[in-house]
């Protein structure tokens, strides 16, 4: 089973190293003009809004809104020892049974 797995990668790469070796200086030239010449092209479409290289084109203003400006502390008093907020909250105990 190893040996045809072996078979199979062997094959599919020289195939692979193949068609690169041929065609690889032509991919390169043809990805080289069309870099080339796409930097040339003017726009399709006229711009709907200001120009974003305009230094004097008109934006909205900044401004500066808090992520928590409507918080309210919602304690009521200072925080307490943990010996008192277990009480607060134990079970009352139960008749006739002290510990």
């Amino acid at each position: 089973m190893s040996a045809q797995i072996g078979t199979s990668v062997a094959t599919v790469g020289s195939v692979v190293r193949g068609i690169f070796g041929r065609r690889f200086s032509t991919f390169a030239g043809m990805a080289l003009t069309a870099m080339t010449l796409g930097g040339c092209t003017v726009p399709l479409a006229p711009l709907v809004s200001a120009d974003p290289a305009d230094p004097g084109a008109k934006v909205a203003g900044v401004s500066y809104r808090s992520t928590i400006a409507p918080y309210d502390s919602l304690r009521p008093t200072t925080p307490s020892g943990w010996k008192e907020q277990n009480q607060s909250v134990a079970r009352p105990p139960k008749s006739g049974h002290e510990h």
